[in-house]
């Protein structure tokens, strides 16, 4: 079905698989429309709780292919700007999903691969993992994944990160808030994967998703009566769904609650 990616559904988890292990999983159109694609389909099956960002071979996502590029360069700013939408599109995919996504880094990660792992909720990675957004050495930016990068790292390191154009470590990407934890190889980075999606399939998927929703309303807006309203208003609505009612009955009957 598709080129660049594989897609499986294994036990409630949704796995998309980055394939272009010969080329370090750049993106071309074919990748970023395939990716986009699938992305949208796993968040629609009903027995995807979980979706896991992966990738073959030695890196994570090398950025953008270098033929890609060479194409740009004889490009249309009409063509320019279909392409940076597209990709602007797949992040706001990715990002916006109604289930938890979770980045599987076993290795580099370069310009847009870093915005990918920016954009999933949740990212682990091995310690030779590494990460660099050096579009500014060769006069670009990395605009479109921006947003994600600022929120996951916060703007003081996304300043000193794009400015520099510095490759910085697994450990760094750890200590400034990209990646959330580390393991020593690829074997124990599936085993601690397992223990989130487990983690994760604990909670209510309904509850998941409208804690995902409520982040993306609230995010850097003051604290003022329309948030306020707007909390409060998500707070009853979670009350009011059937999730809600079976999680109050579980917590005053003491019992483990049986989601819907």
């Amino acid at each position: 079905m598709y080129q660049s990616i594989i897609t499986e559904v294994d036990a409630g988890v949704g796995i998309l698989t980055l394939n272009r292990a010969d080329r370090h999983n750049v993106l071309d159109r074919t990748l970023v429309a395939e990716m986009t694609a699938a992305l949208l389909a796993l968040d629609k099956a009903p027995g995807v709780r979980v979706i896991v960002l992966s990738s073959t071979g030695k890196s994570f996502c090398a950025g953008t292919d270098p033929a890609w590029v060479r194409e740009t360069i004889h490009a249309t700013p009409e063509d320019r700007l279909k392409d940076n939408r597209a990709l602007a599109r797949l992040l706001a995919t990715l990002a916006g999903a109604g289930k938890p996504t979770i980045a599987r880094v076993q290795g580099p990660a370069s310009g847009i691969g870093v915005g990918l792992v920016a954009a999933c909720d949740i990212a682990l990675a091995t310690y030779d993992s590494s990460f660099v957004l050096n579009e500014a050495r060769y006069g670009l930016l990395p605009a479109v994944a921006s947003p994600y990068l600022a929120a996951a790292m916060g703007e003081r390191y996304c300043r000193y990160y794009l400015l520099t154009a510095e490759r910085f470590s697994g450990v760094d990407a750890y200590r400034i808030g990209l990646v959330h934890e580390m393991v020593p190889d690829e074997e124990q980075l599936d085993e601690a994967i397992g223990e989130m999606i487990e983690t994760l399939q604990k909670n209510s998927a309904s509850a998941l998703g409208a804690c995902k929703t409520l982040l993306r309303a609230i995010g850097g807006r003051p604290i003022d009566e329309a948030t306020m309203e707007e909390t409060a208003r998500s707070a009853t609505a979670a009350q009011s769904s059937a999730d809600g009612h079976q999680g109050m009955r579980a917590f005053v009957e003491k019992r483990k609650p049986e989601w819907v």
